[in-house]
């Protein structure tokens, strides 16, 4: 606890509320220290939960917007979920990209067309090839799957992605 003499401005720390009046050691004055008013436990439990309760409150108002504004300004969603490899009958190597585009509105939407991107280990575009996805519009909340056999060889590829074709 800290004390300071009001006559001399002399400030001393005390570990706790004296029991009696108190003698400054420079001027000689004499006070009585008023004992701090104590803090509630329960009182400090309250305020902590209102606090992690206004946090939590905060987070979820915050995640549920960012969703909502992500899902208007992105209402298809074209994902991969399998990638094969396929020999043809000349020997060479292609790949099988499978995946769906999902519509994550309330409304109707239009398809466009899907671009499979091949990259390199830098990410870098080694092709881009468009196709037709197998349906032309999605219902809110439905999706489509796709196949598409890439017609490059697959050789230096090093990772493939799917682009809606408005997103070019």
């Amino acid at each position: 606890m800290k004390v300071t003499c009001e006559f001399c401005k002399t400030e001393y720390s005390l570990p706790r509320a004296p029991a009696s009046a108190v003698k400054c050691a420079i001027c000689g004055r004499v006070w009585s220290v008023a004992n701090a008013p104590r803090r509630s436990a329960t009182l400090m439990f309250i305020a902590a939960v209102c606090a992690l309760l206004a946090a939590v409150v905060f987070t979820v108002t915050i995640i549920g917007r960012h969703k909502i504004n992500d899902v208007q300004n992105r209402p298809l969603v074209a994902s991969i979920s399998d990638i094969k490899t396929v020999v043809d009958a000349d020997g060479v190597p292609h790949f099988v990209v499978s995946g769906n585009v999902i519509n994550r509105s309330d409304e109707i939407y239009g398809v466009p067309d899907l671009i499979i991107v091949s990259r390199d280990a830098d990410g870098n575009p080694i092709t881009r090839q468009k196709f037709m996805p197998s349906a032309t519009l999605l219902d809110a909340g439905a999706h489509a799957s796709f196949s598409h056999t890439l017609s490059s060889p697959a050789a230096g590829v090093k990772k493939i992605t799917v682009e809606l074709g408005g997103d070019e």
